[in-house]
């Protein structure tokens, strides 16, 4: 098996050897690793690409390169330039510090990786850990995501649909709990949730040069959310999978608007 991974941390992030030593378990002593990753953090850039500027790529050593470029990005330079004759049977994104669960979803530069893979037809799987107070203590703060990925990876690849026919093909969300891996429930299969009066702002701040600008601040990522959904099954201790596509469309609402508008 070839893998190919991709992460919105950077390249240098301790996430990153994370997914590598899951995807190298993965793919066995026949298989391979390749690692293109943002050559600087690219949190919270969603499924952006660099339309409008060109993307450079450095190869730092055999079947890795770091790119100035978003996660997408990433994942457009191996599909089309560095893996073009061998495209990759599977792309992890991640392992994210810290959970895409919720509306961090929408956000997230690890997810806009997978998404991009998903968009090229490939399989593809973003993994973020998401951190707590159960966490302080441990020497590794990726131990959950660590000690399981590989194995509910591999169930995913054994059961999951991964039909390659559709105008959008699914992919999968995984967020492992904010408790060290003994604590960890097993698998609960969750709709993407929205926790409950949060979300990002901005924190004004002036400069010493006396300018003017601002910090978006997060908010607390314990707050309940709808119930039965990944961020409800994390914070009960529960690695979650959240089948997603590319599709922005309400299917739900298009029989009534046509209805309403007369369409």
């Amino acid at each position: 098996m070839r893998i190919l991974i991709t992460n919105d941390d950077g390249i240098n992030a301790p996430g990153l050897k994370v997914a590598e030593d899951i995807a190298a378990e993965l793919a066995g002593p026949d298989g391979e690793v390749w690692v293109v990753a943002p050559a600087f953090e690219q949190s919270g850039v969603g499924h952006c690409i660099s339309y409008a500027h060109p993307t450079m790529i450095a190869e730092l050593e055999p079947r890795r390169y770091a790119a100035e470029g978003s996660p997408a990005d990433c994942v457009l330079a191996a599909v089309h330039d560095i893996l073009v004759d061998s495209p990759p049977d599977l792309v992890i994104s991640g392992v994210n510090r810290g959970n895409n669960s919720g509306e961090n979803a929408v956000y997230s530069g690890t997810i806009g990786g997978a998404m991009e893979a998903a968009l090229q037809g490939l399989p593809a799987i973003a993994l973020s850990q998401y951190f707590g107070p159960e966490m302080l203590g441990l020497d590794d703060h990726f131990e959950c995501s660590r000690l399981h990925g590989a194995g509910v990876i591999r169930q995913l690849l054994d059961l999951a649909d991964w039909t390659s026919d559709a105008d959008f093909r699914l992919f999968y969300n995984i967020n492992f709990p904010p408790v060290p891996a003994a604590k960890s429930k097993g698998i609960r299969v969750a709709a993407q949730g929205r926790r409950r009066g949060v979300g990002f702002g901005v924190e004004p701040f002036v400069a010493p040069n006396g300018r003017r600008f601002l910090w978006v601040r997060g908010a607390p990522q314990d707050t309940e959310a709808t119930a039965g959904s990944d961020v409800m099954v994390n914070l009960d201790g529960y690695i979650s999978v959240t089948p997603m596509r590319a599709d922005l469309t309400c299917h739900a609402s298009l029989d009534s608007l046509r209805t309403a508008l007369g369409a």
